[in-house]
């Protein structure tokens, strides 16, 4: 399901950017296998693409506040997860990384501690005490910048399902050095 918020400011460029954040889901994060949670979420069509036009840092924690109470009022049956894509806001990724911060503060304030959790994905990502370019940085990176919106529920299920959940980390710098810069590229080829 997708959705744009607020009017986004051109149609068509929205409509490019959720398009270029789903190819990313099936051929990165699904395709890659870099979260082996996601493609059951992905085929049961419970994940939300929404987009936003907020621009400022206040404009997308009310954004994320929304989604957040759209999530908490949805049967996980028919939204499991959201990507809350930004485009316009947080575009660096060092104020994006200390903006996490006043997305944690959001989260315990609406009283959504041990319910919601965000994983941070951002196409500057760079794991501390990286270097830019570094292949293990591509594991979360993302088109645009882009909160993802995970139910604790659904984490502790699939990790109970899955016996290695704290190998996932290294499996996929693993899985990116294998595949290098090149392949990576080749990724987005057709």
């Amino acid at each position: 399901m997708t959705e744009l918020l607020k009017p986004y400011p051109d149609a068509a460029a929205g409509e490019d950017i959720i398009a270029s954040t789903q190819t990313w889901l099936e051929r990165a994060v699904i395709g890659l296998n870099l979260c082996p949670f996601a493609k059951s979420v992905f085929v049961k069509k419970q994940v939300r693409y929404a987009l936003t036009a907020a621009s400022t840092p206040d404009e997308l924690l009310a954004e994320l506040e929304r989604e957040l109470t759209l999530m908490n009022e949805t049967d996980p049956a028919q939204l499991d997860t959201t990507l809350l894509i930004h485009p316009l806001a947080m575009t660096d990724f060092l104020d994006f990384h200390f903006f996490l911060g006043e997305v944690d503060a959001l989260i315990r304030n609406l009283g959504y501690e041990g319910v919601f959790q965000i994983a941070s994905l951002h196409p500057q990502y760079e794991f501390s005490g990286s270097e830019p370019d570094d292949i293990a940085n591509f594991t979360n990176r993302s088109p645009y910048p882009t909160l993802h919106l995970l139910r604790e529920s659904s984490i502790d299920r699939a990790v109970a399902a899955f016996p290695d959940a704290e190998a996932i980390f290294e499996r996929n710098i693993e899985t990116m050095e294998r595949l290098g810069h090149e392949g990576w590229k080749k990724l987005w080829l057709s």
